[in-house]
């Protein structure tokens, strides 16, 4: 039986530090309130000359694109819708990177959930799951490790996987399948694209809360979810843009093909 935790407070929000000074970052799945988003805004305060941030909504970026123009700089926040399970159009993304002087952080946010009972999931359930969560982000890291080899740019490329890559949990098949899918595929291609002086990583997050999050999830889950958790509640997007940004910059230098955990669940 899972003891309920005491929810504790939310922390301050921690100030930029240049961490990504001069970098030329790219963010896919960034407009709304989720993750991704919160690793745009920490990307420009902690100092990155540009950020080209993608999605498929063209509303949302454009608002989004507009709000942050007006608080950075016009000259610092770019966009353009991208649909990661097309190639051309990740290939599209990455020329607004290279017009600016090229990618020197990809961070591969794009992902698809849903739930379905395994027993009843069809192919195009999995497949659509499998298609955007995994093979995006294989598609997005070829892409941006080519253009990286190319220019002899030590980058970095930071992945979004999930603890449910580790842990069952119901209806989460091929959810589950497309994280684990992304872990292996980030220790995999860190090996093959070290000699080149390029990183790779991820992240993996248990329980982040956005808009999003609480419009598909029902309470009885959410607050079922953050009983696993030990400080009682959710993590803030940011805490887990905070992360993002520690190991695409200096600090990480010698971190590559790792999955690091984003969570505060209990043991």
């Amino acid at each position: 039986m899972t003891t309920t935790r005491p929810e504790q407070p939310a922390p301050a929000y921690v100030p930029g530090h240049d961490l990504l000074a001069g970098k030329v970052v790219v963010v896919t799945a960034a407009a709304g309130a989720g993750i991704g988003a919160a690793v745009v805004r920490r990307v420009l305060e902690e100092g990155a000359k540009a950020v080209v941030f993608s999605d498929t909504h063209e509303r949302r970026l454009a608002e989004a694109e507009e709000a942050l123009a007006a608080e950075f700089g016009a000259d610092r926040v770019h966009q353009r819708v991208c649909d990661v399970t097309d190639e051309a159009q990740v290939a599209a993304l990455l020329d607004v990177a290279e017009e600016l002087g090229g990618v020197d952080v990809m961070v591969n946010n794009a992902g698809l959930g849903g739930t379905a009972n395994v027993l009843e999931m069809t192919d195009e359930q999995w497949l659509r799951v499998l298609d955007i969560t995994l093979t995006g982000t294989f598609r997005c890291v070829r892409a941006a490790g080519q253009r990286m080899v190319a220019a002899g740019t030590k980058g970095v490329i930071v992945n979004n996987a999930s603890v449910i890559g580790w842990r069952a949990q119901e209806g989460q098949a091929h959810y589950a399948a497309a994280k684990a899918g992304v872990m292996a595929l980030t220790r995999c291609s860190a090996i093959d694209l070290a000699p080149h002086g390029i990183r790779v990583n991820a992240v993996s997050p248990s329980l982040a809360m956005h808009p999003f999050l609480a419009k598909v999830t029902s309470d009885e889950l959410l607050a079922e979810l953050k009983a696993k958790e030990a400080f009682g509640r959710a993590a803030e997007p940011w805490e887990v843009a905070n992360v993002m940004v520690f190991l695409a910059s200096d600090y990480a230098s010698y971190m590559t093909g790792e999955v690091v955990a984003v969570s505060s669940q209990q043991a």
